[in-house]
């Protein structure tokens, strides 16, 4: 599980002057190249209203699928160092394969000088990681909790942790491409997440393939378009409530369904 110097990613830079990721694993950027930052700022917080809710005191849990750089992590703390916030933030995550602490070392936000003084901070992360459970307080508001393993193997998934009710107002969907890492766009994996999150919950993600709306779309979640980032034409946001898609172009959940079951997407 560990990561050798062959499959290390590249460290490479985007045209908003912050860094991402090159994966020979994948044969895929971690972000878009146009804007590693901008492009996460709109897709899983603007987009969301992620972010506006990060400057209230509403109680929070994030899930995210695919840890990455961290490059949500540190945006999230950026977001909560705006506001007044007196109630934590919780903020889970899995990753796979996560990278090695200098890499981490080598990574740049651009012009961004306080998500800049946190790159020690993910190096500290990735260099204490250890397979399975990771925790750590972040900031007093802000607590990571961190699994370092295959996605189906994750804690929240269990019958005793969903019982505990410490369920995700927002799901951050940002593995790799369905083109490349299928298995994490399946009905199954939108229904496990659909277990773990709140009633209004809202789930972002950058892909617009209609296969992986279709899959959202099996596993009960109102889906809807929106506009992509840098370049990109749509974006998918889906959630449990078809009140918190109002003002998005609502898709045909049913139609999705039908071509799914038909067989269309392979």
């Amino acid at each position: 599980m560990m990561n050798s110097d062959k499959t290390e990613p590249a460290v490479k830079l985007t045209k908003d002057g912050s860094t991402t990721l090159f994966s020979s694993l994948f044969n895929q950027y971690y972000h878009n190249p146009n804007g590693a930052v901008a492009e996460s700022r709109h897709v899983f917080f603007e987009t969301t209203n992620l972010a506006g809710l990060l400057r209230s005191d509403k109680p929070l849990t994030i899930f995210e699928t695919g840890f990455g750089t961290g490059l949500n992590l540190v945006l999230c703390l950026d977001y909560i160092r705006q506001s007044l916030r007196k109630i934590p933030v919780t903020f889970k995550s899995v990753e796979a394969y996560p990278i090695k602490a200098q890499t981490a070392r080598d990574l740049s936000f651009g012009s961004e000088s306080f998500l800049n003084k946190q790159v020690p901070v993910l190096a500290e992360i990735f260099d204490g990681l250890k397979p399975g459970m990771n925790q750590a307080g972040i900031n007093p508001l802000l607590k990571l909790e961190l699994f370092w393993g295959k996605f189906e193997d994750t804690p929240d998934f269990s019958e005793n942790h969903i019982a505990d009710k410490n369920l995700a107002s927002f799901i951050l969907h940002d593995p790799f491409s369905p083109d490349v890492n299928p298995g994490l766009w399946t009905p199954d994996v939108f229904k496990q997440l659909y277990q773990i999150s709140t009633s209004d919950a809202i789930l972002a993600t950058y892909c617009a393939a209609t296969s992986a709306r279709a899959a959202m779309a099996v596993a009960n979640w109102n889906v809807a378009r929106a506009r992509g980032a840098l370049g990109k034409r749509e974006m998918t946001i889906a959630s449990k409530s078809a009140e918190k898609l109002l003002t998005f172009k609502r898709l045909n959940e049913n139609r999705l369904k039908e071509r799914f079951e038909k067989g269309d997407f392979g």
